[in-house]
């Protein structure tokens, strides 16, 4: 494929570099001197020194023939108009990298829409996303990358009589929209659930929803488990810490923010007013001490000073914090760091820049699905797919699909929103769906699609 990256910055070069070795034809547009040479004696892409934003440089680098437009710069506004004029000349594709909120609000204006940008990713939001699935059910399934956050995974065991869904089948349950029944464990046995599932006291059952309707509905599955409280404290109010108190939005959580700028503690507390915003510098021993990090269950770093990361996580474990989570944003000390986890008593070690380059991966493939995960007991496979253009499905409701038996559709996203589909919801082209499906029934899923 044609890729051209604007932008050879940590995440761009890196994004270039991994392009470049899957055998793509990329082009990097770079407004430095100095890094533009460096890319090209370093790398086997093209490079161009310019402006990314600007419609003769992008002319010049032939945007109307590639498959996928990269904006990658560290400047949000550069990304937009890149993007908007890459599109107006022909690029197929526009993925921007975005990392103001403002640009996600669609309040006013739809910012995606008007810019012409098919995919907008925020590096600090993928990290919170896949800090947020560790913290909100460490047993989850893989498939919560697909929404990006919206939709949440929970493994639920019905334990009592008492529960909601004994003795009545799936169908003529009552639960929130926002809630489905993916799959049910039985013993040894595993199955795709459908509307005749009855469901028994000892089943374990496989839930995808939002996080509030999964929280709700957790009780009335099993009436005699406790939802215990998390302490989840965050070194840094920046994006990163930001995007993960959106996602742990949750009363069972309770989140402390220690950030030494007070002008962003003021705007944190004024935002997210269920949380506690501490103004204090959290690499001091004495403040992590009255803070009681000892008995925190999770402590994150996620500045962006990674020295000031790596040595708070250290202090957070050495005084006793159940899981120690690390933001690593420099690409030099990811591999250090990474080769030294166990020793440092940290759980994970993410980085926006890795988790940015696996993003757009996904958006890369041109296979006709993408495998998620695979059911225990090799019952079935979580697929993603894309509905292709001209698909027979454009247009039609989610029932008068003719499904092949024992799939079920568990995830929708329609254009910049994710959710749980209910039977009415309607498939359009370009249209992203995540499937339960029984291995021997993909072919005619795919005949299906196309």
């Amino acid at each position: 494929m044609k890729i051209i990256v604007i932008g050879a910055g940590e995440v761009g070069s890196y994004l270039c570099k991994i392009l470049s070795e899957r055998n793509h034809e990329v082009t990097v547009i770079e407004n430095s001197e100095t890094v533009a040479a460096a890319i090209e004696e370093t790398q086997n892409v093209k490079v161009l020194n310019g402006n990314g934003s600007s419609a003769q440089t992008l002319s010049e680098a032939a945007v109307g023939d590639s498959d996928f437009f990269l904006a990658m710069t560290s400047d949000d506004r550069t990304n937009l108009v890149a993007c908007s004029l890459a599109k107006a000349l022909g690029a197929e594709t526009t993925i921007a990298r975005v990392h103001d909120q403002t640009y996600t609000d669609n309040t006013y204006v739809n910012y995606q829409v008007h810019f012409g940008v098919d995919i907008m990713l925020n590096p600090e939001a993928l990290c919170a996303v896949e800090l947020a699935k560790e913290i909100r059910n460490p047993d989850r399934v893989a498939v919560e990358n697909f929404a990006r956050g919206q939709i949440e995974v929970q493994n639920v065991k019905v334990t009592t009589a008492r529960s909601l869904l004994v003795g009545k089948p799936l169908g003529e349950v009552k639960m929130k929209p926002e809630v489905r029944v993916g799959y049910v464990q039985r013993g040894d046995l595993f199955e795709v659930a459908t509307a005749e599932t009855v469901i028994k006291p000892g089943d374990s059952l496989t839930l995808f929803g939002t996080t509030e309707a999964l929280f709700e509905l957790k009780p009335k599955l099993d009436p005699e488990s406790k939802i215990s409280s998390l302490r989840v404290v965050l070194f840094g109010g920046d994006e990163t810490a930001v995007a993960l108190t959106r996602l742990l939005n949750n009363s069972r959580f309770k989140v402390r923010i220690l950030e030494k700028d007070p002008r962003l503690c003021r705007s944190l507390a004024e935002r997210f007013p269920h949380i506690t915003v501490i103004n204090g510098d959290a690499t001091s021993l004495r403040l992590l001490e009255e803070e009681q990090i000892s008995s925190s269950d999770y402590f994150v770093a996620c500045t962006k000073d990674d020295e000031d990361n790596v040595m708070t996580c250290l202090q957070a474990s050495k005084l006793g914090a159940r899981h120690v989570h690390l933001i690593i944003n420099k690409a030099d000390y990811e591999e250090v760091i990474k080769g030294l986890k166990d020793t440092l008593g940290l759980e994970a070690v993410l980085s926006p820049r890795i988790a940015t380059v696996n993003e757009v991966l996904r958006y890369l493939s041109k296979e006709a699905y993408i495998e998620l995960g695979e059911l225990p007991g090799g019952a079935g496979k979580i697929l993603e797919m894309v509905v292709p253009p001209n698909s027979p499905c454009h247009g039609k409701s989610i029932r008068e699909l003719p499904l092949p038996k024992g799939s079920l559709i568990v995830a929708l996203l329609h254009k910049y929103q994710a959710k749980v589909p209910s039977a009415d919801d309607k498939l359009l082209s370009g249209d992203r769906v995540v499937i339960i499906i029984q291995q021997s029934h993909v072919q005619e899923l795919l005949e299906m699609l196309n």
